[in-house]
């Protein structure tokens, strides 16, 4: 489980393909604090750590990871949101988040505000996942408040904290970004339809 709370960027060092799945390398702060089989999340996709040292730490994405999520989309020297599992007994401040991305958007529309941004994504409304005014989202990684619902898109707006420490900064229109929906919505959803 996580929080949404980014923790630090990881820096896109290499990407080696191995038949269907894709070894990324990150170059992170966090490198040395990693152990072998630790969960991270990265733009809110929980994967494995599978080898590590003081500067540098590699994980491994699946074809499905690959397909539903904007990993498959990274380049060298790009940045990603970086979380480590909670501990039992933190402090929950950003919102149960599962590392299991539902699907990803595109940002339609980025606005600077006198001293926030406003993001606006589309998304597939095909799928049974919807948002809620001031409910819970989470954008590669970050949790964050609901604003502006509609039935396929919604906006976000970012404090100048969130902006400077995660890859909001580097987020332009037309970018794919990954979404996981707020948990208990995703139930509320599920009964509905199912009745």
């Amino acid at each position: 489980m996580f929080t949404g709370i980014v923790e630090a960027f990881a820096k896109v060092h290499r990407l080696t393909q191995e038949g269907t799945n894709l070894h990324l390398q990150f170059e992170c702060e966090l490198a040395s604090e990693l152990k072998i089989d630790q969960s991270v999340a990265h733009n809110g996709v929980c994967l494995t750590v599978v080898a590590c040292d003081s500067k540098y730490y590699t994980v491994t994405a699946i074809k499905e990871t690959l397909d539903k999520t904007n990993l498959g989309l990274l380049q060298l020297g790009d940045w990603v949101n970086v979380e480590r599992a909670m501990k039992l007994g933190d402090r929950l401040d950003g919102h149960i988040v599962q590392g299991h991305v539902d699907q990803t958007a595109q940002c339609i529309a980025a606005e600077t505000n006198e001293g926030s941004w406003t993001y606006t994504f589309q998304y597939n409304p095909k799928s049974e996942h919807i948002t809620i005014e001031k409910g819970s989202i989470t954008v590669n990684g970050v949790s964050l408040t609901v604003v502006n619902s509609k039935a396929d898109q919604f906006s976000v707006a970012i404090i100048p904290y969130t902006y400077e420490h995660t890859n909001f900064k580097q987020l332009e229109v037309g970018k794919i970004v990954n979404l996981e929906f707020d948990m208990i919505g995703k139930y509320i959803s599920k009964l509905y339809l199912s009745n």
